[in-house]
């Protein structure tokens, strides 16, 4: 009887790694792995736990109150071509005197998929008065346009046509970038983050 029950769990256990495989082969085929993964990465970013340590990612924090000129800043490089969704090139320069807030992103990547959600409730906020380059590194542009249409964000993506500057380049994504109005690098974060957050939107409206 024993020998039954133990060659009862053993198959059971065996079923259900053989039922996991699958679902997961199948995740990964049809390429919705990342979109699982990003949804539960979500659920982290709920619970506040990831949220920005703003005095710890502040490039420019050495600054005199009395005169607030930041001193030891980092200057932004717009040097980078940009190309929309509609394929028009533009260039960083376009947007000097401006607030830029940067993210490179690409749809295989859950942690970028977790926080676009916050990215377009702060885009929809603050939209008019920062300006948005949400940058994609998939090898195809028109699967990341695809993405941004089908989920309703409508954020104004982009593609790079030319090379990027050596100060956005990253060994992960996403990173994010945030230039103040002066064109000095203000933050820049790797990882994913909350960026609804009210202290990060207290933090860009600083930065005009």
């Amino acid at each position: 009887m024993k020998n039954i029950k133990s060659s009862y769990k053993k198959n059971k256990t065996w079923l259900n790694y053989g039922i996991i495989a699958v679902v997961a082969i199948t995740l990964y085929a049809t390429g919705m792995h990342a979109e699982v993964i990003g949804f539960a990465q979500r659920g982290i970013l709920a619970t506040g736990i990831m949220n920005l340590n703003l005095e710890n990612e502040i490039q420019n924090a050495d600054k005199n109150k009395d005169s607030k000129e930041v001193t030891n800043a980092i200057k932004a490089d717009y040097n980078l071509k940009l190309m929309d969704k509609d394929g028009n090139i533009t260039s960083m320069e376009a947007l000097k005197g401006k607030v830029i807030f940067i993210n490179f992103w690409a749809t295989w990547c859950p942690p970028c998929i977790a926080e676009m959600p916050s990215i377009k409730n702060l885009y929809d906020e603050v939209g008019d008065d920062v300006a948005f380059v949400i940058l994609s590194v998939d090898k195809n542009f028109e699967t990341a346009k695809a993405f941004n249409s089908s989920k309703g964000y409508n954020l104004p993506i982009y593609a790079a046509a030319s090379r990027l500057p050596k100060m956005y380049e990253s060994t992960a994504i996403p990173t994010t970038y945030v230039i103040d109005a002066k064109g000095n690098l203000a933050l820049k974060h790797k990882g994913m983050a909350d960026y609804n957050a009210p202290d990060f939107k207290e933090f860009l409206k600083s930065l005009k």
